[in-house]
């Protein structure tokens, strides 16, 4: 029925209406997909998510959390690259008493014993996992994944096979190793050989920088190349003497000045320097036997693991003073915990590797706030890690996107 005083449309004004409401609609709906390509994308479904034990996952203070719970956020969009889209699925999966809210986003873990990669959202849910059937390409192998961090570029994943020998890079979207370093289950020091390497990282030209440890060296491979473009320390010499020498280096991490904090295992060492050598200062961290993967989380403040049993999670300064620590007894000791990494809201994540679990730790209250896997308990169904000794936030919160504008290049030979 028209208004009053107004006159029927004419069949062709009709049509022409038509036209500009569907233009309208189509433009929307492209802009919308266009945009929506560069988001992870989540399942549509918002179900409870339960612990352990069935039971709905509760905030810090120990009370249920259900608008946190009922619904999932989806995870944060890779900032600095091309479409990365994954999907949550199936119900979450985490220990008792988790806060979803402390983290930031999805988490990667390098779930080594199970020979597999995941990305679970921060309600314990399936994003993704590498291999799946038909992702590896005939005759090759992915076994035993020690660390794995995301490129600066946010699209790639660089994961060190420290007992395989080799370091690979992983297509995020395509599911295909798209390069290695190393020789397969071949120990050595020459071109295309590594030694035990870890925690290997990548720089924003795709220059390759690897924590050489039985060759107790640091080397540095330009993209793409399979021989050595430099290295710092002597082959063999396993000696606390940086950059001459180094005493078994399990870590080279990224600072926010363009200068790398290194660890060194025997004699429990962390040094400040840059990729030519130049040396900062050194520290040696009493009463931590293992020192395991430092890295910068502030002006003057660092955080390095024990790999140990019972283990430790500590903050340190330049001079090796402790500022925190965590180390708790019986039943909730740390067994063997590989790396900790800082969260924006302060918490600590790490990966409590023998206990077969990653978990969320406030330095405020020295409580466990979040958990994956269960302690003690190995397996490789949902919610289950066996041996997890690496892990890193998702993009744009991940260790090397985060540190991308301050590592530059490799120095000139």
């Amino acid at each position: 029925m028209t208004g009053q005083g107004q006159r029927p449309a004419s069949p062709i004004t009709i049509r022409r209406r038509r036209r500009v409401v569907l233009g309208l609609l189509v433009t929307l709906l492209a802009a919308t997909g266009a945009g929506s390509r560069w988001l992870p994308a989540a399942d549509g479904t918002h179900s409870t998510v339960a612990g352990q034990g069935g039971v709905a996952a509760a905030g810090k203070g120990g009370l249920s959390n259900p608008a946190a719970a009922a619904q999932p956020r989806p995870p944060a969009a890779a900032t600095s690259g091309g479409p990365l889209t994954i999907t949550a699925s199936g119900p979450g999966h985490l220990a008792a008493g988790s806060d979803p809210s402390v983290l930031p986003g999805p988490i990667l873990i390098a779930d080594e014993k199970n020979n597999r990669l995941l990305i679970i959202d921060s309600h314990g849910r399936s994003l993704w996992k590498f291999p799946r059937p038909g992702d590896l390409a005939a005759g090759r192998t992915f076994t035993i994944p020690d660390d794995a961090f995301f490129t600066p570029n946010g699209r790639q994943i660089i994961a060190t096979e420290e007992d395989a020998q080799v370091i690979r890079v992983i297509d995020v979207a395509a599911h295909k190793i798209v390069y290695t370093y190393g020789t397969p289950g071949i120990p050595g020091s020459g071109p295309n050989h590594l030694n035990n390497p870890d925690d290997a990282v990548m720089l924003p030209a795709g220059d390759i920088v690897i924590p050489d440890i039985k060759n107790c060296r640091i080397i540095m491979i330009h993209k793409g190349g399979h021989a050595i473009s430099r290295q710092l320390g002597r082959t063999g010499t396993c000696a606390h003497r940086p950059p001459q020498t180094f005493g078994s280096p399990n870590g080279v991490f990224p600072m926010s000045n363009g200068n790398y904090l290194v660890t060194e295992i025997n004699g429990s060492w962390v040094s400040e320097m840059n990729l030519s050598g130049k040396l900062a200062w050194s520290a040696h961290l009493p009463n931590v036997a293992y020192p395991s993967d430092a890295n910068q989380i502030g002006p003057d403040r660092y955080l390095t693991v024990d790999y140990s049993r019972p283990g430790q999670i500590v903050t340190f300064d330049h001079t090796g003073h402790v500022l925190w620590r965590y180390a708790p007894a019986g039943g909730q000791a740390l067994n063997k915990p590989s790396l900790a990494l800082p969260l924006p809201n302060g918490d600590v994540l790490a990966n409590d590797d023998a206990n077969n679990r990653v978990i969320v730790v406030d330095p405020r209250t020295n409580r466990v706030v979040w958990q994956y896997g269960h302690t003690h308990v190995a397996g490789s169904s949902a919610g289950y890690l066996n041996n997890p000794d690496g892990l890193d936030l998702f993009p744009p919160n991940s260790e090397l996107v985060t540190r991308a504008a301050a590592m530059g290049a490799l120095p000139q030979s």
